[in-house]
């Protein structure tokens, strides 16, 4: 269901200031005029208030250079002041073709992570900006996610909401859990089995980090054999020692079948909205957990609620919701077999100060006009 791994592109984009020709006197050049000093200055937009480590972390990054000004915004304020921006870091910002197209300095578009499915791609590449993300292998946010993963289905698995309940009623002993041993966990994540939908770099770290829990993997990719040619942390024999058995977007209800947990890390797109819908629930075994550490949009709302309350799925585990900032009155949230983490997979301290570091890096490579590295391009 993932779109081929895209390979780390360079691409220079062109310098902010043209250092002058350099003269034949020694004298000392007049001071800059006010336009030349604003030319000076490479402004980064980071939108929303969510997320605050990513501003925060990037600003401190940069402090030592002068020459970058970071401004954070209120959603609704981004598009009167996008003109006046070089680079913007989109968090859970939608920015479409209207907003685009007042970007009239934009020269960068980038996610703090993964995830562009809120940016129009191609409109921003009708105005010549590039759009990027941050490689999830590199900053250790796959790893992050695929712990997030593992902690959801440990949380299901051992029933910690009604645990909370048994301290409050000072009960011992009780209820009665389950243990990851001997499961099919899908990956998608499929085996104990676990299925897991969407093997990619969190996928990849997902497998590794079942395998001393006892568990069967199977999971689901687009095309094996593009992955394998186009990743250098899995050979095809690695991927034999970490996934049972493997199979393409056309295996995801045949896999659904066998698993036990069914652990979702795609990527949201046109094609992959609403993939965990009412069909794919129902082709689950009944009592199937799902785990959801990609978005919230690739689940149908009400496929889930009505196979929660119809006790078909037995449990969901999820770090995103449909609408963010989640609704905590929302119905969803009243099912004990329902846990729910305000997206925070990738939110560590580690993946953070490294994805600051990658952001700073690229602001200071495009200030000087050279070849942005560390980064993936997508047009």
């Amino acid at each position: 269901m993932q779109r081929s791994a895209l390979t780390l592109r360079s691409c220079i984009i062109r310098p902010l200031l043209t250092p002058p020709p350099l003269g034949l006197h020694h004298s000392q050049p007049p001071p800059p005029t006010p336009m030349e000093q604003e030319q000076r200055i490479t402004r980064v937009l980071f939108c929303g208030p969510h997320f605050p480590a990513s501003h925060e972390y990037t600003t401190q990054y940069l402090q030592p250079h002068s020459f970058i000004k970071v401004d954070v915004l209120p959603l609704e304020h981004v598009p009167q002041a996008i003109p006046n921006y070089h680079v913007c870091i989109v968090k859970s910002m939608k920015l479409d073709s209207h907003i685009i197209s007042r970007a009239a300095r934009m020269q960068l578009i980038m996610q703090y992570g993964v995830g562009i499915e809120g940016v129009d791609v191609q409109a921003a590449t009708n105005h010549g900006i590039k759009v990027a993300r941050i490689p999830s292998h590199a900053t250790g946010n796959s790893a992050s996610c695929a712990e997030m993963a593992i902690y959801l289905i440990l949380a299901l698995l051992r029933k910690q909401n009604e645990l909370q309940i048994s301290i409050q009623q000072r009960k011992l002993g009780e209820p009665i859990t389950e243990t990851l041993l001997g499961k099919t966990v899908s990956i998608c994540i499929l085996l104990f089995k676990i299925f897991i939908l969407g093997f990619g770099n969190i996928g990849m770290d997902l497998a590794h980090r079942l395998r001393p829990f006892g568990v069967k993997v199977i999971a689901t990719k687009r095309s094996w054999t593009s992955y394998t040619q186009h990743t250098s942390k899995l050979s095809t024999s690695n991927v034999d020692d970490l996934v049972d058995e493997r199979g393409n977007h056309e295996d995801m209800y045949e896999f659904a079948r066998k698993a036990d947990i069914v652990v979702c890390c795609l990527h949201l797109n046109s094609e992959t909205a609403g993939i965990i819908n009412n069909d794919f629930i129902s082709s689950m075994k009944k009592g199937a957990l799902l785990v959801n550490i990609a978005r919230g949009g690739l689940m149908d709302y009400e496929a889930v609620i009505k196979h929660l309350e119809s006790g078909h799925l037995g449990g969901l585990g999820t770090d995103v919701a449909w609408n963010e900032p989640f609704n905590p009155d929302d119905q969803i949230l009243k099912f004990k077999n329902v846990i729910m983490t305000p997206h925070v997979a990738g939110v560590t301290e580690h993946s953070y100060r490294t994805m600051a570091k990658a952001v700073g890096d690229v602001v200071l490579q495009l200030h000087a006009g050279q070849p942005l590295t560390g980064i993936e391009i997508v047009n």
